[in-house]
């Protein structure tokens, strides 16, 4: 890949956004890219995490295990996300493995690298803090989802968190630009499939979403004017 290209995927990463050309010439040559295919494991739960990650291109799943076998996503990352620098900073490896959804492109950054780019750059120290008071915020609403008993309940919260991320405002409602199986939201909210099934059937029954030919989902404004219940 040729810098012209390496500028223009990482300007699109929310980590380096504010830097000017000069700023990202400084930095760029500090990572590596490398293209992983989709279903490929990119970060292994047992890995030392020497490393961060950082996505120019595709999607990723960060995903966990529990002791009977079951799959739990936890989070879903999009280009300009990156993951893997909670343990560069604390040295701890995390409980969690990560997958490519798609085709993708990674650039990865050493342990050194990163630490001598947050201090050589104070507008990336001070995104980089941004970033996790954001996922942190994310990680309260989604012990808020768990704790709800109300199959319904999750489903819609999850939902709403989503519609941070990836909502675009339509005539028709909210539309979630993130496909998603009924098995992906299964993962993400602790409900067996079925459960998920009758869930998503009764909201579209109840015109509170609309699942569109694409297969991405539609909040409508039935769901929007409901959805304060979920979250009292």
């Amino acid at each position: 890949m040729n810098k012209k290209h390496k500028d223009t995927f990482f300007k699109k990463t929310k980590l380096f956004s504010s830097l000017t050309d000069e700023e990202m010439d400084q930095i760029i040559d500090k990572m590596v890219v490398k293209q992983f295919k989709k279903n490929e494991t990119i970060l292994y739960e047992e890995d030392t995490n020497e490393l961060m990650y950082i996505i120019l291109l595709g999607k990723v799943k960060v995903i966990r295990t529990t002791e009977d076998g079951k799959e739990i996503i936890l989070a879903i990352h999009k280009s300009g996300s990156f993951f893997g620098e909670m343990s560069l900073i604390d040295g701890k490896t995390t409980p969690a493995s990560v997958v490519a959804t798609d085709d993708s492109l990674i650039a990865i950054i050493s342990k050194k690298d990163f630490f001598s780019i947050i201090f050589l750059q104070n507008k990336v120290t001070r995104n980089l803090l941004e970033i996790l008071c954001s996922r942190l915020r994310k990680c309260w609403d989604t012990i808020q989802l768990l704790n709800f008993n109300n199959a319904a309940q999750r489903t819609k919260m999850l939902f709403l968190m989503l519609s941070d991320e990836y909502g675009e405002k339509t005539r028709e409602g909210v539309v979630l630009n993130i496909k998603l199986t009924h098995q992906d939201i299964s993962d993400m909210t602790g409900l067996t499939r079925e459960t998920v099934t009758r869930v998503i059937d009764k909201l579209q029954k109840n015109k509170e979403i609309t699942v569109l030919k694409d297969r991405l989902i539609c909040l409508t404004p039935a769901f929007m004017q409901k959805d304060v219940k979920v979250i009292i």
